[in-house]
């Protein structure tokens, strides 16, 4: 069996993308407004991926993460990181002032899955991949290879992507590609997370054309909270 026949089940699943009344038609349209986390500062990605985790998990010690804190695994997909960090981090280095700790710390992408690993008592597998094309899919095959694990039972997949700023334009302008960094979300900050099983039979089949675009390449991932919420739909066999 490869990864690509193992039977996923999706019983998790919450999407944010906090753009108010412009995204009244997308799943996850949300008050602009995060709850800080303790201990990051400045940028919405650490607060968007403890939001979104938060959704998709419920409270600790709910039903989905009770007793599995150690049968759980955690995979942070994101085309260009946390680029508000790293865009203040280098124009304090430019202009000669000190360096902040705090934003030091929260430059390593995956510091805030710590947080959520204290938080929930996850002490399985954490990792964090990047690609420039089919992130999602990347993503979800490693949550399939990590699922191959007995010593697993569940997979925590978190997409996040933040509005593009003037970093990623620069970048992405000399690249000089149609999507160099992939099609990232339209305009403002979004994200995914997905909680994974191994399923006994079938997996939420994942549309080719993923049907709200301006999700970017979160879109995919979009479709199975889609599925999730609609059990009635189709599945691969």
């Amino acid at each position: 069996m490869t990864t690509s026949d193992l039977p996923r089940a999706v019983v998790g699943a919450a999407c944010l993308a906090p753009w108010g009344e412009r995204a009244r038609d997308v799943p996850g349209a949300a008050p602009v407004d995060l709850t800080s986390v303790p201990g990051f500062v400045t940028s919405r990605f650490n607060p968007l991926v403890a939001a979104v985790a938060e959704q998709c998990l419920g409270a600790p010690g709910g039903d989905l993460i009770h007793g599995l804190g150690e049968r759980t695994a955690i995979v942070l997909a994101t085309a260009c990181g946390d680029t508000t960090t790293s865009d203040l981090a280098t124009r304090k280095l430019v202009a000669g002032q000190v360096h902040s700790p705090l934003l030091f710390f929260q430059s390593v992408t995956t510091s805030i899955l710590g947080h959520l690993a204290r938080q929930y008592g996850i002490t399985g597998p954490v990792s964090c991949v990047s690609a420039c094309e089919d992130l999602a899919g990347s993503a979800l095959r490693l949550a399939d290879l990590l699922l191959f694990d007995d010593e697993l039972e569940q997979v925590l997949v978190i997409g996040v992507e933040l509005a593009p700023n003037d970093r990623v334009t620069w970048v992405r302008d000399r690249l000089g590609a149609e999507h160099p960094l992939g099609r990232l979300p339209l305009g403002e900050d979004a994200a995914v997370a997905l909680l994974l099983r191994r399923a006994t039979r079938g997996r939420p089949a994942v549309p080719a054309d993923p049907p709200h675009p301006a999700y970017g390449w979160l879109g995919q991932l979009v479709g199975l909270c889609t599925a999730a919420a609609h059990p009635d739909t189709s599945t691969t066999d």
